[in-house]
């Protein structure tokens, strides 16, 4: 089932299904990635009416995403999803979180000095 976003963009997208009105900082910290490599999915989300942007007026440097109706409704065809990612590695969703937890551990690990 094509869903007309990139990888990339499936992640931002998560990200503010999770919660909605993150700043592309945070976002990009919930990934793991650099703002260089989430401003322009966020940009090609726009682009295509699944995510607006807004410029804090308190912070000028802060801009918040918000999913529209059509980024919202996507989340509800991604279900599939992790039932197939389940299905295929086997793991029940106790083993996905732990593992999920293992890996950001490790990524932490890797980052601090």
């Amino acid at each position: 089932m094509p869903l007309g976003v990139t990888y990339t963009q499936y992640l931002v997208l998560s990200a503010l299904w999770e919660r909605d009105g993150l700043t592309i900082t945070a976002i990009a910290d919930r990934l793991g990635l650099e703002p260089s490599t989430i401003t322009p999915a966020v940009k090609q989300l726009e682009s295509a009416g699944f995510v607006t942007r807004q410029r804090s007026t308190s912070d000028e440097r802060q801009v918040r995403v918000h999913t529209t109706t059509r980024g919202s409704d996507l989340h509800s065809r991604t279900a599939c999803l992790t039932d197939a990612l389940l299905h295929r590695s086997r793991f029940t969703v106790p083993e996905m979180i732990d593992l999920n937890r293992k890996v950001q551990s490790l990524r932490d690990g890797m980052i601090k000095p």
